[in-house]
């Protein structure tokens, strides 16, 4: 359903328009205030809500409305939607009710994910469908939505989904997240191909560590301290440092929003079917 105290009256004729998925924090609320900076009108989806057997905070509505004022606070327009990416036909309504606010969605970025960090042997059914819903399907839903409405406005567009380092380069602990970033690889590349003579390029962002609560839990430090009882943020920076040439041990939301940024721009125009890293260099490491 749409979030909002006011309706909203924007008309964004000769613009552009935006749906993002995992809106409400991390690296889908600065894909939506780095968008608005550049005059999109921003769709912000995201569940709100936690999840059961992932073991760190997801972001609620107050979360999501906070999105919403600081894309409003970047000079943009945005509303704000609840629902799950697992949920084809809410994405519908979302995309409904985005499409009757500011007009034909041109630009969608497929971001909502999650992560467990298990050993390939703790990976019960219901883990694995868990992340390969969320991740995978859920961005094939979100792709599934939107779609229509971009072919039938006839103008172009940019898809960028929101894939990891890991689809490129083997971390042991996340084979079910690897698994389900590898396959948005090989999704975009064929998306690119069969949308390329609608103007709709696809394109994939590579992420590494990025300094979100996806990676910033008591799990996580565990998972790369096991030889400590209680490891905190301290016991791991440099863990995290180790695997990036240039030194950080993590990148910001903004650096992968500025990618983004640049992907659906028109200096993209002829960028397609391409997985860009935002890592550090991790995958050279």
């Amino acid at each position: 359903m749409a979030m909002g105290d006011r309706d909203v009256d924007v008309s964004v004729e000769g613009g552009h328009v935006a749906l993002v998925t995992g809106a409400a924090g991390g690296q889908g609320r600065a894909h939506c205030v780095r968008l608005a900076q550049d005059g999109i009108a921003v769709i912000a989806v995201d569940r709100c809500a936690d999840l059961d057997r992932i073991p760190y905070e997801q972001p609620n509505r107050d979360d999501l409305h906070e999105t919403v004022a600081l894309v409003e606070a970047a000079g943009g327009h945005g509303i704000g939607i609840v629902t799950d990416v697992r949920d084809l036909a809410g994405l519908g309504d979302a995309v409904r009710a985005g499409v009757q606010t500011f007009g034909p969605i041109d630009v969608v970025c497929a971001n909502a994910g999650v992560i467990q960090l298990l050993p390939a042997t703790e990976i019960d059914p219901v883990d694995w469908a868990t992340v390969i819903d969320i991740n995978l399907t859920g961005t094939w839903n979100t792709i599934s939505a939107t779609l229509p409405t971009m072919i039938d406005a006839g103008r172009g567009g940019s898809i960028v989904i929101t894939t990891s380092v890991a689809a490129l380069k083997g971390t042991p602990g996340m084979a079910h997240y690897a698994a389900s970033k590898a396959a948005m690889v090989g999704l975009a590349r064929t998306l690119a191909a069969e949308l390329g003579p609608h103007r709709i390029c696809v394109n994939c962002v590579a992420p590494t560590m990025v300094n979100t609560k996806m990676l910033l839990w008591d799990g996580a430090y565990q998972a790369f301290r096991p030889d400590l009882d209680a490891p905190s943020l301290d016991d791991v920076i440099d863990i995290f440092a180790s695997g990036h040439p240039l030194g950080v041990p993590w990148v910001e939301p903004i650096d992968v929003a500025e990618v983004v940024a640049w992907l659906v721009s028109n200096e993209a125009r002829y960028v397609t079917g391409a997985v860009v890293p935002v890592d550090a260099g991790a995958l050279i490491a």
